[in-house]
């Protein structure tokens, strides 16, 4: 019991770790919020208040998180040249998301006209989808990689082969969940750059929200 709490305090301590729980709150409150305005439309004003407030938050807790690309690119430009190619439009994607990020909670908390809330959502979002897409694609590569060092090690009888196949199958797994979160927040953005009653409906951004919130839960639970 000690050890969840220690787990629990160390994952709240990370600013990605606020991130997520805030995260949820934000899209649970959108899918009860769904299902009571027909029948209890008090109810259900009260949770839009708290998903609003929750989107808010994040984005203000989110300042000069655009930033971090820069670091990204310095400390783990990628093992090959198509990877560090791959790397440079992710994070170049995401930096923009992340940049217009700040003027759009601007708008939106009044501090900057309102009427620039739509273009600054347009754009962030189009940078988010950006480097979504070259994220997923990195990831994939990688885990290709994985699993052919994988089929070469199986074989081998060995302490240090066993523990490397170990740490393979468990960068998998975090790729994947990367992907999850990254696949769901497509989705998100898609609601914005073009929307459409699939990628707009309550239950979709509802459940992508949570599946990104949940992957990225498992991605920076600590070990």
């Amino acid at each position: 019991m000690n050890d969840k709490v220690d787990k629990l305090v160390i994952f709240l301590a990370k600013r990605d770790g606020i991130d997520k729980l805030v995260k949820t709150f934000q899209y649970v409150s959108k899918l009860v919020h769904w299902h009571a305005e027909a029948t209890q439309p008090a109810i259900a004003q009260r949770f839009k208040h708290w998903e609003v407030a929750s989107g808010l938050s994040r984005k203000a807790f989110r300042t000069g998180r655009f930033l971090t690309g820069f670091n990204l690119l310095r400390r783990n430009p990628g093992s090959t040249p198509t990877l560090r190619f791959l790397a440079v439009l992710a994070n170049s994607g995401e930096m923009v998301y992340w940049f217009f990020d700040h003027f759009l909670w601007l708008s939106r908390i009044g501090t900057l006209d309102q009427n620039l809330a739509r273009r600054m959502s347009f754009i962030s979002a189009f940078g988010e989808s950006f480097g979504y897409i070259f994220f997923i694609i990195s990831d994939f590569i990688i885990m290709k990689e994985g699993l052919k060092e994988e089929r070469k090690l199986v074989s081998e009888d060995s302490k240090d082969a066993k523990e490397s196949v170990r740490k393979i199958r468990g960068d998998r797994v975090m790729r994947l969940m990367a992907v999850a979160a990254n696949v769901a927040d497509l989705v998100i953005a898609l609601a914005d750059i073009e929307p459409n009653p699939f990628c707009n409906h309550a239950v979709t951004l509802g459940i992508s929200g949570l599946v990104s919130a949940w992957a990225g839960w498992y991605r920076n639970w600590p070990s």
